[in-house]
């Protein structure tokens, strides 16, 4: 008898415990949304937000940036990046790095517009110069449920050169990317979070693909470091869905990047078996709004309408920086839209040339009516244009130099206007070089001890654009004047609001051959 009751209380106390017993929820699987290159192309934000936002009830949802957000486009030109960091804001980042084009403003506005966002920035390779330490944390660990994510930031150490102006005060530099040793503080702080308990390492890398004077690109950093797990890259405005690059110790490591301006917006997925799966999903077919974000892109167009409406010219052609194939040819080759803006520098100046950086000319734009703000999406920073002497051979040097990387794309390819020339690809030379004579309005050739005014922009000059090669070289006007409002004084007075068929097409001023 003691035996039958032992074993009725012994099912009874089996089912009651199966009964209180708490169900195991099934483990979710984590979405990171990310995004590069936006350039302020602010109408995705809305989108972005809203998909992170659709996606939150059923998995753990992050969002982050890979760089270059605060210029680029009209919002960042005229707010000088403010209306991008109240966006950016709303959205609510949860981490996000520099990019090179962050540091087209001082350090210190950068620095206020990145507190406005309110995001944890990461960055392993910025530091003050003497420093130990950098000034934004190397990296950061989430966690989502119980699985730790680490990620970990890092800026193109091309910006130096690029954007020279930010690091130095006169002949101090102030600041640095760590050039030859980037992959070394990287895998330090790979390491690092590792060892605090990161189970992936996603790197918010604004490196890129391309090969370029620093020797630092995403996949170097790849074969470079052990440890990572993805990179979520940008810089170059590529649109990779999921490249795999070996690392040292030769596992296979994903490489992706959306594009620009929102053509895209990344999501990787790690399920919980942990597969990693990369999506691009085209902004234009993402129908999920987030209301606040909306809200804050609402009130910033507003802003700029009242800005920016005012028609400045009727176009009758389109005026490219594209190839057919969707590549830069304003960084790589002559465009209408080159020609267009360097006329404006040499005869709203009366210079005898002109010279704009490719990566300075942004954005084309179709025939029809051109307002204010299409002007500042074609010019979007604050340059101001200036005029310096150089000698003839200061010229053919570089025109020569700044050719060099062809048929790569670069930002410091020469739109020009009142000089000619032939380059070679083979052998990277320049010949043939003429200047427009004011007097004749014909071409004669460069006279290499001649000094020759230029018209261009003070980035140019102060070190950026052209490798430094005008940096000496003395500077005989400043105009207090923004680059985009010389090429409206010249569309407005020279060209009578009307930009005719003959620019339908580049004029001859640059001839390459193989």
């Amino acid at each position: 008898m003691k035996r039958i009751i032992f074993f009725i209380t012994a099912l009874l106390l089996a089912h009651f415990s199966v009964i209180s017993a708490k169900p195991k929820q099934p483990q979710k699987s984590i979405v990171i949304l990310y995004e590069n290159d936006v350039h302020c192309a602010i109408e995705g934000y809305q989108k972005f937000a809203g998909l992170r936002d659709a996606i939150a009830d059923t998995a753990f949802v992050a969002i982050v940036s890979n760089g270059d957000y605060v210029q680029g486009g009209t919002a960042g030109a005229i707010s000088r990046g403010q209306y991008i960091a109240d966006i950016m804001r709303s959205v609510g980042y949860d981490a996000i790095t520099l990019g090179n084009h962050e540091f087209d403003y001082p350090v210190a506005h950068t620095t206020r517009l990145l507190k406005h966002i309110g995001a944890p920035v990461v960055c392993a390779n910025f530091y003050e110069t003497g420093k130990k330490k950098s000034i934004y944390a190397p990296y950061i660990i989430k966690k989502f449920g119980k699985t730790k994510v680490a990620f970990v930031g890092a800026v193109t150490p091309t910006a130096l050169y690029t954007e020279t102006s930010a690091f130095y005060a006169g002949d101090t530099q102030k600041y640095m990317l760590h050039e030859e040793d980037c992959y070394i503080l990287l895998q330090k702080a790979i390491s690092q979070a590792r060892k605090k308990g990161a189970k992936y390492v996603v790197v918010l890398s604004h490196l890129g693909e391309d090969p370029n004077r620093t020797d630092v690109d995403s996949h170097g950093l790849v074969r470079n470091t052990t440890g990572i797990d993805i990179v979520l890259d940008g810089h170059t405005h590529s649109v990779i869905l999921h490249d795999t690059v070996m690392n040292a110790a030769g596992q296979l490591v994903i490489v992706t990047e959306t594009g620009t301006k929102f053509k895209n917006i990344g999501k990787l997925l790690i399920t919980p078996d942990g597969r990693l799966i990369t999506e691009l999903i085209p902004t234009k077919t993402v129908t999920q709004v987030n209301e606040r974000v909306k809200a804050t892109t609402d009130s910033v167009e507003m802003l700029m309408h009242e800005l920016t409406q005012r028609v400045v010219c009727h176009s009758d052609v389109h005026l490219k920086i594209l190839d057919a194939q969707g590549k830069q040819q304003v960084r790589m080759g002559e465009t209408n839209l080159g020609d267009l803006v360097c006329d404006a520098y040499r005869i709203v100046t009366g210079a005898d040339i002109a010279l704009a950086n490719g990566g300075g000319i942004r954005t084309e734009k179709f025939a029809g009516d051109l307002t204010y703000g299409d002007i500042a999406d074609i010019l979007p920073y604050d340059n101001n244009v200036w005029i310096v002497e150089a000698t003839g051979e200061t010229i053919v040097e570089l025109l020569r130099k700044n050719t060099s990387f062809l048929p790569i794309e670069d930002g410091s390819f020469p739109q020009v206007s009142g000089v000619r020339f032939t380059a070679r690809v083979s052998d990277h030379s320049v010949f043939d070089v003429e200047i427009l004579d004011k007097a004749t309005n014909q071409y004669e050739p460069i006279d290499l001890n001649r000094t020759y005014t230029i018209s261009t922009i003070d980035y140019c000059v102060t070190g950026g654009g052209f490798y430094d090669i005008l940096k000496e070289c003395k500077v005989v006007n400043r105009l207090d004047r923004l680059y985009r409002d010389v090429l409206v004084d010249y569309l407005e007075n020279n060209l009578g609001g009307h930009i005719s068929n003959d620019y339908a097409e580049p004029q001859g001023r640059i001839r390459i051959i193989k």
